[in-house]
């Protein structure tokens, strides 16, 4: 049983996601307006939205022109719902057709910024400038806006560049006011929302901790909750989140399989008995996974033992509790939004499939079954982020880095031993080191976290060879670590990070000196693609 946080917020904004490559964008920046926003399938039927009660719609954008034959269209009788509706791009398009008016193929596209010009009278395009610099990505226009509309923008090549029709608070744009390329997209927005639709800006880290609070609570009643607590951020907050709202209703079980990086199951454990009043279970499975992996060198396997022995680990406790007359009815999970869209959901050009996430996937022993509490279903990473500091997680659990799931596992090419474990640890410890004080500086000369030079994800690599060197006067045959340094946003995509020549040279020299074994240090200096982020 997913608990969704939709079901408790008196007014939301749902985009219609056509298969547009910025849906998740436009959910996010209205998010960034403090209003809830979600998306939803394009082939969602008017009842099914009033059921939702939203406070107003958006139409994304996608990639097919509405001439196709397998175009993705609309409910005509969403339209007579009486909500505000702001369709861009494709659902600029969409709207046009639906409501009488026509779309023209075109000679020539619009790809990239365009010069906009604005009539002066328009309540979307309010408090921006007459001309100004958007963001296009279409061949297909607009040639005659529907009965009842103004148009209120135009471009060289779009006749039809925004349109309006106040009386029944329409609006469209052929451009793409959530991403940054549109100089005014954020204010466009923001008139849309607050002016048009009346909505307020009440979306706020308090008031969604006591939303959520609250919702744990009536679920859960006197029952009682397990969960998996890695230590990363997404189950750190869920952590968080059940200790605030039934405190030792919730056993926190955290799995140490003796693959985590320097330090963190001392720190994990420090703060979730000392600053979070739960029942914390720490499972020292250290030996049993290294017995395990001993000898494995094939990274699909190393993924598959580290994954079933989990779940071995978690059902015994589980188990444990039950015999204890301290029976679970809930499993809860760090299932965070992306997840869900990712999972399956409107990946067939906007069209809607059946969500197939990956809690569906966990392999509950025979006659054993939880109900789901999933309290982070509905939030972006960043601001499950900001949750976490809203609920008092300490910054290095709530900025920590993504970690995959086998942890050093996958970081040791080829087989795990407990000598190559802890030449990598040290290793990565010296990297985050400096690599933090790198970002820190960064962000105290710019004030941004995430600045333009500032590293996404940095770690250390062990690959299973040994090379000759000299320290000292004497040969030396040892183990060479590569240094991996990317900046990203999404991990979808990654650059090597362009670091200083001396903060590479320290990061070097540290390790060659302070860690056993080691003689060489390297830099991966590839993309991804072609490469990936992690090794294996």
């Amino acid at each position: 049983m997913s608990q969704s946080s939709s079901n408790q917020i008196d007014q939301k904004v749902l985009v219609l996601d056509f298969g547009a490559q910025y849906g998740q964008l436009i959910a996010r920046r209205v998010r960034d307006l403090h209003v809830y926003s979600e998306l939803v399938p394009c082939d969602i039927t008017a009842e099914e939205l009033r059921e939702k009660s939203p406070s107003a719609l958006i139409l994304s954008g996608g990639p097919a022109s509405v001439y196709a034959e397998d175009a993705p269209s609309i409910d005509p009788a969403i339209f007579e719902l009486g909500l505000p509706v702001l369709g861009l791009c494709y659902g600029h398009q969409i709207m046009t057709v639906t409501l009488g008016g026509e779309v023209a193929h075109s000679e020539v596209g619009e790809y990239g910024a365009a010069a906009l010009e604005r009539d002066r009278e328009s309540a979307l395009l309010n408090a921006t400038p007459l001309e100004q610099t958007v963001w296009m990505s279409h061949r297909d226009a607009v040639s005659r806006a529907p009965e009842g509309f103004t148009v209120t923008a135009k471009t060289s090549v779009c006749p039809v560049a925004a349109m309006e029709d106040a009386s029944r608070k329409f609006y469209s744009t052929q451009f793409h006011p959530e991403v940054q390329h549109t100089e005014h997209g954020q204010q466009i927005l923001s008139n849309f929302l607050f002016d048009i639709c009346g909505l307020e800006p009440n979306w706020t880290m308090e008031n969604i901790v006591e939303e959520k609070v609250a919702e744990i609570r009536k679920t859960v009643g006197e029952d009682r909750v397990i969960l998996a607590l890695s230590g990363g951020v997404d189950s750190s907050v869920v952590a968080a989140l059940g200790a605030r709202a039934i405190g030792r209703q919730m056993t926190c079980v955290f799995i140490n399989h003796g693959l985590l990086r320097k330090g963190e199951p001392e720190q994990v454990e420090s703060v979730f008995t000392q600053q979070f009043d739960v029942d914390f279970i720490h499972v020292h499975a250290e030996d049993r996974y290294a017995a395990l992996l001993d000898g494995v060198t094939d990274p699909e396997e190393k993924r598959r033992i580290i994954g079933t022995q989990f779940w071995n680990e978690f059902f015994a406790v589980a188990t444990e509790l039950e015999q204890d007359g301290r029976p679970v009815k809930y499993l809860a999970q760090g299932t965070i939004y992306p997840d869900i869209i990712e999972s399956g959901a409107r990946k067939t050009g906007g069209k809607a499939s059946t969500i197939k996430s990956h809690h569906n996937l966990i392999p509950f022993p025979e006659g054993v079954h939880f109900d789901l509490i999933e309290p982070l279903d509905h939030f972006f990473k960043d601001e499950v982020r900001a949750l976490g500091l809203a609920l008092g997680l300490p910054e290095h659990i709530v900025h920590r880095q993504p970690f995959p799931g086998p942890g050093l596992a996958i970081r040791i090419i080829g087989a795990v031993s407990p000598e190559k474990l802890e030449i990598l640890k040290e290793a990565d410890a010296i990297v985050r080191e400096e690599l933090d004080a790198y970002n820190q500086r960064l962000f105290e000369q710019t004030g941004e976290r995430n600045s333009e030079h500032a590293v996404w994800q940095y770690f250390a690599v062990l690959p299973d060879i040994k090379s000759v060197g000299v320290m000292g006067d004497e040969r030396t045959y040892a183990r060479p670590i590569i240094l991996r340094a990317v900046e990203s946003t999404d991990a979808m995509t990654a650059d090597w990070a362009k670091l200083p020549y001396d903060v590479l040279a320290r990061v070097s020299s540290r390790i060659v000196a302070e860690v056993p074994g080691v003689n060489r240090v390297a830099y991966d200096i590839t993309s991804k693609p072609p490469a990936t982020i992690e090794w294996e």
